[in-house]
């Protein structure tokens, strides 16, 4: 299955909540005119890319229109799709890498996220691609979380480093930084405890681990990926800003998009963060996860049926 294919089955369900609104209002041949860029805002808004991103998208439509760069109904979705598509850019979904030894990655999230699983898929593509992976259970607080990631590593075939539920979760961050440079693994993952974004002394934990782990490694860790349910919208911006500001985030991992309405929130992210999305999850399997492509998500999110 292509890259497309795999985008148009993870967004059926956005792409149905889109397109179905969509039809309606721009059948073939209707000219435009404000009536239709009124209707045409209220269903964008809906797909959950967030009113400032609308509002941006159809002041591009209407200068186009008025330009007489577009004059039919049916040219508005290939304009769309290509000003979203525009806005990414090939170096924001590029995974960091260290100057030298272990590229180290931090996952953060909160509870039910799907953050443990992601780490097992980000793992996974690593692994695919020929990097050895290192994986760091420092969510010490749940001895379910260190077993389901214990048996992702099993599974996936890569190691990992683990306490004893209760220790000190940058004591194993710390392990975890020594056995990847004895080991002289590409990748060093660290699946921190997750917390509600409003939880203080939990973000400042966050704090803690990252600057043990830079101590040991200079210039680690040299990504932070968020991961963020996909399912639940424009809620997602607010937990990426308030982690933002305790770690510095560098790019965000969209978990559950397959299981989500409201996949257009991968605009809204754009438009209102300066935090890249690099990866997708697209099923319930490790497989399924893709790098975030952004041509493939908008010709998946307006295609018809």
């Amino acid at each position: 299955m292509g890259l497309l294919d795999l985008f148009r089955k993870g967004l059926k369900k956005t792409r149905d909540a889109v397109m179905g609104g969509l039809r309606a209002i721009l059948p073939i041949g209707k000219p435009i005119d404000d009536a239709l860029l009124d209707q045409l805002e209220e269903s964008l808004i809906g797909s959950d890319m967030g009113p400032r991103a609308v509002a941006g998208l159809i002041d591009e439509v209407r200068q186009a229109w008025k330009q007489k760069l577009i004059r039919q109904s049916e040219e508005i979705i290939p304009f769309l799709k290509q000003r979203i598509a525009g806005t990414w850019s090939a170096a924001d979904r590029s995974v960091r890498r260290a100057a030298e030894g272990p590229t180290v990655i931090f996952v953060v999230g909160i509870n039910g996220s799907g953050k443990t699983t992601s780490v097992a898929k980000l793992a996974n593509v690593l692994r695919r691609g020929g990097a050895s992976v290192i994986l760091a259970a420092c969510d010490t607080f749940r001895a379910a979380a260190v077993n389901q990631l214990t048996i992702w590593a099993e599974r996936i075939g890569v190691s990992i480093v683990k306490h004893n539920m209760g220790s000190d979760p940058a004591a194993v961050a710390f392990d975890a930084c020594d056995a990847a440079v004895a080991r002289g693994v590409d990748y060093l993952i660290v699946d921190t405890a997750g917390r509600l974004h409003t939880q203080d002394h939990l973000m400042r934990e966050l704090e803690k681990i990252r600057n043990v782990v830079r101590k040991r490694l200079p210039g680690a860790p040299h990504e932070v990926l968020l991961v963020l349910d996909a399912t639940i919208g424009q809620n997602a911006i607010n937990q990426a800003r308030i982690f933002t500001r305790h770690v510095d985030v560098t790019g965000l991992f969209l978990a559950k998009l397959d299981g989500s309405a409201k996949g257009g929130i991968v605009v809204g992210i754009r438009d209102q963060l300066d935090i890249p999305v690099k990866f997708v999850g697209l099923g319930e399997t490790v497989d399924d996860v893709e790098p975030f492509d952004p041509q493939a998500f908008v010709e998946a999110l307006f295609a018809e049926e």
